[in-house]
C-alpha cells in the first residue's frame, strides 16, 4: 500500500523536473531564434552573441549564492522568487525595443534561472534522502535535461517560424506561471534558517557573496567572450584575471567569516571536491558536443535549423529511456563502477562520433549510432556525479551542495564550449581543403579533444571514494 507521503513527493518531483525542463529548454530555444532577432533588431554577430552569453554569465555567477540563499531564506521562497524574476525578465525580453534591452533582459533571466535551479535541486535533495529514491529522482532530472535540449531547439524553430522570435520569450512567462501555482501547494514552505524578521547579524556572508558572485560572473564573462576576442586579448586576460583574483579574495574571506557562504570544512571533503571536478568534466564534453553535432548537420550536411535540432532527438530519446534505470544500475554495480562506466561510454561515443564524421556523409551514416551511445552515457555520468557531489550534504547544506554542483556543471559547459569551439576554428583554418572538408576536420578535432577529457574523467572517477555512512545507533 502507498504510504501517505509518496503522492506529495511524486507531485513535487514532477514539478521540479518540469522546472529543469523549462530551464534547459530556455537555453536552447533562444539560440535558434537568434538569426531572426538579428534581422528584426538590426544587431550584428557580436551583439547577438551576447543575447546568449548574458544569460550564461549571470546564471553561472549566481548559482552558488542562489543555493546558499535557499538554505538561509527558505527553498520554496527562493524557488518562487527565481521563477518570478525569470517571468518578468522574459516579458521584458518579449517587449525589448533593441538589442541592448534584450541583452539586459537575458542577464536578468539568467539571475532568475540561477535562483530557481539552485532551489529546485536543493528541494529534490530534501525530498529524497540519499539512496535509491534519490537516484531515481536524479534520473528524472537527467531525463528532463536531455529532453529539454531537443525540445528547445524544435520549439525555437517552430515558434520563430510561426509567430516570430518574441513568442519564445512569452512562452517562458506562461511556463513560469504554470509552475508557480502548484509550487505553493506541493513544495515545503519552511522559512529557512534565518528569522522571519530579517537577516540576523552574521547570517549572510555579504563579503563572501559579493566576491564569489563577482568573481564567478567575471570568469564566465571572460570564457564566453574568449571565442570572440581571443584567449590572449586584453579583455579576456583582464576580466579573467580579475575574476580569479576575486575568487582568491573569496577564499580568504571564507576563512575569517563567522557564517561563511561556503564553509571551508565543506570544501575540505575530498569526495565532494572530486565529484564536482567530475561534474564539470562531464559537461566540458557533453555541452559542446550538442553544439558541434547541430552545427555539422547544418553547415556541412545541409540540414536546416529544425533538422539540426531533430538530429539530436534519437539521443534524447535514449536519455529519457536510460535515465529512469540509472538507479537500478547503481544498485546492481555500485556508484563507483556506474560512474566509470558512464565516462567510458561517453569517451567511446564521442571518439566514435569524431571518427565517423565525413563531409559527404548522412545523418544515419555519421551521427546516429554514436549519438545513441552518448545518450546512454549522459544519464549515467550526470546522475552519478550529482549523487557523489551531494551524498555528504546535511539538511542545512542542501542548497550549498546544489549551488556547488550546478556551478561546476555550468562552468564546465562554458569552458568546454569556449575551448572546443576554439579547437574547431583553429583546425578549420589550418586545413587547406574545401570548406566542408575543412569544417569537418575542425569538428573532428574538437570532438577528439572532448573524448580525451572524458577519458581523463574516467581515470579520475576510479579515485573517487565516498565515505561509508555512519552506523545508525
Amino acid at each position: 500500500m502507498t504510504t501517505p507521503h509518496v503522492a506529495p513527493r511524486r507531485g513535487a518531483l514532477l514539478l521540479l523536473a518540469a522546472t529543469q525542463l523549462l530551464l534547459i529548454t530556455d537555453t536552447a530555444i533562444v539560440n535558434v531564434a537568434l538569426p531572426s532577432v538579428g534581422e528584426d533588431l538590426g544587431s550584428g554577430s557580436a551583439g547577438l552573441s551576447w543575447v546568449a552569453n548574458a544569460y550564461l554569465v549571470t546564471f553561472g555567477g549566481l548559482l552558488l549564492l542562489g543555493g546558499r540563499a535557499a538554505d538561509l531564506l527558505g527553498h520554496r521562497r527562493v524557488f518562487l522568487g527565481g521563477l518570478g524574476v525569470l517571468a518578468v525578465a522574459s516579458a521584458a525580453g518579449g517587449l525589448a525595443p533593441g538589442a541592448g534591452a534584450l541583452v539586459a533582459a537575458r542577464a536578468a533571466q539568467g539571475a532568475g534561472a540561477a535562483l530557481a535551479a539552485s532551489a529546485a535541486f536543493a528541494l529534490l535533495l530534501l525530498l529524497f534522502p540519499d539512496g535509491p529514491a534519490r537516484h531515481r529522482a536524479l534520473g528524472a532530472f537527467a531525463a528532463m535535461g536531455g529532453l529539454g535540449g531537443v525540445l528547445g531547439t524544435v520549439l525555437g524553430g517552430v515558434l520563430t517560424d510561426l509567430f516570430g522570435w518574441r513568442s519564445t520569450f512569452w512562452l517562458n512567462v506562461l511556463f513560469a506561471a504554470v509552475l508557480a501555482l502548484p509550487a505553493l501547494r506541493v513544495l515545503d514552505g519552511r522559512p529557512g534558517r534565518l528569522r522571519p524578521g530579517g537577516l540576523r547579524p552574521g547570517g549572510l556572508d555579504l563579503a563572501g557573496a559579493a566576491t564569489a558572485t563577482a568573481g564567478l560572473g567575471l570568469l564566465a564573462y571572460a570564457l564566453v567572450g574568449a571565442a570572440e576576442t581571443g584567449w590572449l586579448s586584453a579583455r579576456t586576460l583582464t576580466t579573467g584575471g580579475t575574476g580569479v583574483a576575486l575568487l582568491l579574495a573569496f577564499a580568504a574571506v571564507e576563512t575569517r567569516s563567522a557564517a561563511p557562504l561556503v564553509p571551508p570544512a565543506v570544501l575540505a571533503r575530498p569526495a565532494l571536491r572530486t565529484a564536482n571536478v567530475l561534474a564539470a568534466l562531464a559537461q566540458t564534453t557533453l555541452f559542446p558536443m550538442f553544439f558541434l553535432v547541430s552545427l555539422h548537420l547544418q553547415s556541412v550536411l545541409g540540414s536546416g535549423p529544425l533538422g539540426g535540432g531533430l538530429g539530436l532527438l534519437p539521443l534524447s530519446l535514449v536519455v529519457v529511456a536510460v535515465a529512469p534505470q540509472t538507479g537500478r544500475i547503481i544498485f546492481r554495480i555500485g556508484l563507483h563502477r556506474a560512474m566509470t562506466l558512464g565516462f567510458v561510454l561517453l569517451c567511446a561515443g564521442t571518439l566514435w562520433l569524431a571518427l565517423a564524421l565525413t563531409p559527404d556523409g548522412t545523418f544515419a551514416s555519421t551521427v546516429l549510432a554514436p549519438s545513441l551511445l552518448i545518450g546512454a552515457a549522459l544519464p549515467l555520468v550526470m546522475v552519478t556525479t550529482n549523487v557523489a557531489a551531494t551524498a555528504e550534504a546535511t539538511a542545512e547544506e542542501t542548497g550549498l551542495a546544489s549551488g556547488l554542483v550546478n556551478t561546476s556543471q555550468q562552468f564546465g559547459a562554458v569552458l568546454g564550449l569556449a575551448v572546443l569551439v576554439a579547437v574547431a576554428a583553429g583546425r578549420t583554418e589550418a586545413v587547406d581543403a574545401a570548406r566542408d572538408a575543412a569544417e569537418t576536420a575542425g569538428h573532428r578535432a574538437a570532438l577528439l579533444t572532448g573524448a580525451a577529457l572524458a577519458a581523463l574523467a574516467a581515470l579520475l572517477s576510479v579515485r573517487l571514494h565516498l565515505p561509508k555512512p555512519a552506523p545508525v545507533p
